[in-house]
């Protein structure tokens, strides 16, 4: 945390919810390499089905890249920050657990064992292929071209990935390879803003690329 001591408050629910909620067997490294290689998988298999693509078919990536970002953007401003019936575990998770071990004021992972208050569980690699994006591939496959049911695929697992990566590198040390680089500095402060308790409920709700939050007029201007 580049020499940044961690607020006494942080500190305390950070060793909680560790003593509660992380198991000995938990694997860190286990769980972002299986959420990793279970991604690529998916998008591999479905790139690997695409023949004679034409220039209408390819629009489906940023059709579906920009329907991803919003989708992203709704549910973070939604149900992750605002509790909502049958959706409650979401707000629990995001707002008075994530929110309360990482802030503005200490972002960084102190172990690997943290990793498990930033990436999604392991079961949502599941849901998001066989819940969203496989059905939604199928009926695109049946109303439109395979290439377009494919591509849709491949994209909405790919920016599901790119949620999980940026997110992940946020909450490394500043000082880290990652950290330096141009864009995820942005990238990061942006985030860092959100953590902040004053701000969370109403600026930068994308934990990608700040579209929803030009859209929509949340992106926040000190």
């Amino acid at each position: 945390m580049n020499a940044q001591a961690i607020p006494s408050l942080v500190a305390r629910f950070r060793a909680e919810y560790r003593a509660a909620e992380i198991p000995p067997s938990y694997s860190g490294i286990l769980h972002f390499l299986f959420t990793s290689t279970t991604a690529l998988a998916v998008i591999g298999l479905s790139l690997g089905r695409l023949h004679s693509i034409t220039p209408v078919e390819w629009s489906v990536i940023p059709l579906t890249f920009l329907y991803a970002n919003l989708v992203e953007y709704m549910g973070h401003k939604g149900p992750m920050h605002r509790p909502v019936r049958l959706l409650r575990t979401l707000f629990v998770r995001h707002t008075l657990q994530h929110h309360r071990f990482f802030t503005h004021e200490a972002m960084a992972y102190e172990g690997t064992q943290d990793y498990k208050m930033v990436l999604f569980p392991p079961v949502m690699i599941l849901f998001f292929v066989g819940l969203h994006a496989v059905p939604v591939g199928v009926l695109l496959y049946y109303l439109t071209t395979s290439n377009v049911a494919y591509l849709f695929v491949a994209t909405a697992i790919g920016y599901f990935l790119t949620y999980e990566w940026l997110h992940f590198a946020y909450h490394l040390r500043e000082d880290s390879l990652p950290g330096r680089l141009p864009l995820m500095k942005t990238l990061r402060r942006l985030h860092t803003e959100h953590h902040d308790p004053a701000l969370m409920s109403n600026y930068n709700f994308n934990i990608t690329f700040p579209i929803g939050d030009y859209l929509f007029g949340t992106r926040y201007k000190p």
